[in-house]
Parts: structure tokens; sequence; C-alpha cells
């Protein structure tokens, strides 16, 4: 793929950045005004932050600058007035800028709503640092026929997967005996079940290693996260759902292991830091600088690891069995936890009643199949109006604290 050198006076590699103004496009923001010689910006996405935004733009320069919020366009247009940036608002200019020339595309934006511009870079041809899992989860098998297509590079920018990526023998696949994803178990790991059944808002954002927005912390929480990430990984890196583990590993230094027939485990070691997951992305298949805190081994003293509790994470039970299931169960089990996950921070349910509210809705529907991408668009809003039906059923909570009501 042409690297774009001359159309942007020499510079490496042209970058676009898809939810620039969350946690992990403001690492990648970071870690390009690190290099300004070495990337030029061609895109800016955020979703509503119009004043990150715009500061994010005056530094890094980017050609075009969108906000998902169409009503955000005259503060946008205000706050780069002056500046050499074209300026558009809306769900079409958040493909306009995932269609652009940019060599390699940073996908960041949360949630579902990342899938339609992921797939727009993908069929371009560009390569994508996927920070969404949730495009691989909601149509995997499409996105992956899509890149196929195209020639897309999908560069997996989780830590978890990352570390997968980094010591994954692509060419001896029939090698590898099974992958482990790691998980820190979140801040309830230890807690019990009725102080989970209490849990706040804050207290589930409240995540013990990282630093993450507060969708995917909660997702942490109810270590839904980690399904997610489970079927993630069965579509990047093509292994069956029995060869794919899931470990607690409190401390976070170990991001993922790969186990081969021969007894051998390699692992990815590094500090939590979101750098540096990005940063291999970024620079792939060279290596780049990032400034994240090094390991100091003495220092950590140990590593502990425990298998994660089913019963308390019922999250991690859905997603396998989502998985199993096939066909559209995946993209629901995907819709459904948004809408939960949502209610949640905004009060409205409780915590135990996330992974409840998942369960309903996946039941609701039976078996599903989905062949085509406006498929899974409409099994997904269908999915997304069965789970806030369930919301907000009644005035009275969904589920008492010990089970159905």
């Amino acid at each position: 793929m042409d690297n774009g050198a001359e159309e942007v006076g020499g510079f490496m590699r042209s970058v676009t950045v898809l939810g620039s103004t969350g946690s992990v496009g403001c690492n990648t923001v970071d870690l390009l005004q690190r290099e300004p010689d070495r990337f030029a910006v061609e895109a800016l996405v955020a979703n509503r932050n119009v004043e990150k935004l715009a500061e994010q733009a005056r530094r890094l320069h980017p050609r075009f600058a969108a906000v998902a919020d169409a009503k955000s366009y005259r503060a946008l247009k205000e706050a780069l007035a002056g500046a050499a940036v074209e300026v558009a608002a809306g769900p079409e200019a958040v493909l306009e800028a995932a269609s652009r020339p940019a060599d390699w595309v940073m996908s960041a934006i949360v949630g579902a709503a990342g899938l339609p511009p992921t797939l727009a870079a993908i069929r371009r041809g560009a390569m994508i640092g996927l920070a969404n899992k949730e495009t691989l989860v909601s149509a995997g098998a499409l996105v992956m026929a899509e890149a196929a297509a195209s020639g897309a590079t999908l560069i997996p920018v989780d830590s978890e997967h990352s570390a997968i990526f980094q010591v994954f023998d692509f060419d001896h696949k029939d090698k590898i005996e099974k992958i482990i994803l790691t998980a820190s178990g979140g801040p309830f790991r230890a807690a019990p079940v009725e102080v989970m059944a209490a849990a706040t808002p804050q207290q589930a954002v409240a995540h013990p290693n990282w630093d993450m927005g507060a969708k995917i912390s909660v997702d942490s929480a109810t270590m839904m996260n980690k399904g997610l990430e489970l079927i993630e990984a069965f579509h990047l890196f093509a292994l069956p759902e029995t060869q794919i583990d899931i470990l607690v590993h409190p401390q976070s230094v170990i991001h993922s292991m790969v186990a081969y027939v021969d007894g051998s485990v390699l692992a990815q070691l590094g500090t939590p830091d979101m750098r540096t997951p990005i940063a291999f992305a970024l620079g792939w298949p060279e290596r780049m600088a990032a400034p994240g805190r090094r390991l100091d081994f003495a220092a950590i003293g140990k590593l502990t690891f425990e298998a994660p509790d089913a019963e308390r994470f019922p999250a991690l039970r859905l997603a396998r069995q989502a998985l199993r299931t096939g066909g559209g169960a995946p993209t629901v089990l995907n819709a459904a936890n948004e809408v939960a996950v949502q209610a949640f921070l905004d009060q409205s349910i409780g915590f135990l009643d996330i992974a409840r509210i998942v369960e309903a809705t996946i039941e609701s529907f039976g078996q599903t199949s989905i062949a085509t991408l406006d498929e899974v668009f409409a099994l997904d809003a269908e999915a997304r109006r069965r789970a806030a039906a369930l919301v907000t059923r009644s005035s009275a909570p969904i589920y008492s604290v010990g089970g159905m009501p």
C-alpha cells in the first residue's frame, strides 16, 4: 500500500484518528505529537467534545476535523476559525473522515457506532489500528471478509490482542495449543455479591490498573469486556472458542499469552499504559518509542493468577454462549450490553442488572442469522429496542437483587 509520503511532504505515514477525544484517542494524539516529523494527520473525529477536538486540531494541524453531533458544527467552526482545517459535522462527516486517504486509521469510537466508519476505512484498504472491539463482536465474519477483499490490515490495539499478535506464529498456527486472555478482574474481583449489587457508577468505573472511559470501565467491572475480547480474538486469530482461555491476573503485567504444542508459553509483558499497544500498532511493522513507565520486576515482586468466577461474573458465560450460538447472537449481546451499561451509568438499573438484561434480551430472540451489514444494523437496532424496554418496562426495578422477580 502506498504510504502517501509524497502527498504529505515526506512524512512516513498519514493518520486519521476516529474517536480522538476518548481515552484511546487522547493517548494516540499524545504519541503523534511526540513525533511530528514521522506522522501527518489527515483527520480527527470526535463525538461532541468540541473543545478537546479543537485543541487537538490546533496542535496536530489535520486537514479535516469532524464531530458526530451535527448540532455542534457551528461551535467547532468557531473554535477553529482562522485554522487551515476543513470542518464538518454529523454521521456523514464521520464517514467522510474515515474515507479520506490516510494510510493508517485509529478506530477508537466506542461501541457499535464505530462499525460504519471502520468499515469505510477497511473498504479502501487502509491499515486499521483496531481499538473498537464492538466492530468484530457485532459483525466479525462480515468485517473480516471485507478486510480480505480490500487488502486492509487490522492491527489490534486492545492490550490483550496486541499482546497475542506480538507472540502469535501466524505461519505455524497449527502448532498453537491455545491463547490465554488475561483480565485484571476489575474493581469487584473479590467483592461480595451484596457489595456488587449496591455498586454505584463511580465505584464501577474506578478501575484498579487502567485509565479508561466510563463504558469500557463498567465492562471491565462486569467482565463483559473480557467476553467481548473473547469474541474479538475468535475473529482476529481464527481459533475455535475452545482454544481461547481467560485467566485473571490482578497485576496487569502479563497482557496475554500464547501456548504452543511443545509446552512453551509466550507472553507479552508491560506496564498498564495504553500508549504501548497503540505505539506498536502505529509504528507496525516497525517499533516506535513510547513514553510509558518501564517494568521493574524487583519492585513488582510477584505475579498472581486465578480462574475467573463465572457465577459472580455471568457476562463471561453469556459471551461464550453467544459465540457458540453464532449467527446474530454476538450482535444482540453487544447491543443489549451497551443499552444496559448506559442505563446503569444513568442510575436507572443496578450493577447486577446489566448481565440480567443482556441475558433476557438474548433469550427473547432465539436463533438469528446475519448475511449482510444491513441485517446487522437492523438486528442491532431491534436488540437495543428490546433491551431498552426491559429497562423501562415498569417503575420498579426489573429484577430483584436475588434474581428474577
